[in-house]
């Protein structure tokens, strides 16, 4: 399992009814991440696809991307 090897701190973002990429690909990499004790966090949207199109969804989508690059990009 390639997710074993990684160091740096993810963030996965999943929707349930992804239609390129099953759910549970994202669940396992997450739970790998974490057994792994990789800083991470896992954003699932139950009610979206592989794109986040309901405008309250995309507000948590931006709002939790902007946090995480602000957490790690700092100078």
């Amino acid at each position: 399992n390639h997710a074993a090897k990684f160091r740096t701190p993810m963030l996965v973002i999943h929707g349930e009814h992804d239609y390129r990429v099953p759910y549970t690909q994202g669940l396992q990499l997450f739970t790998a991440l974490q057994m792994n004790g990789v800083d991470s966090r896992l954003l699932f949207f139950p009610d979206e696809d592989h794109f986040v199109r309901k405008p309250q969804n995309a507000r948590l989508w931006w709002q939790t991307v902007h946090g995480w690059l602000g957490k790690y990009l700092q100078p």
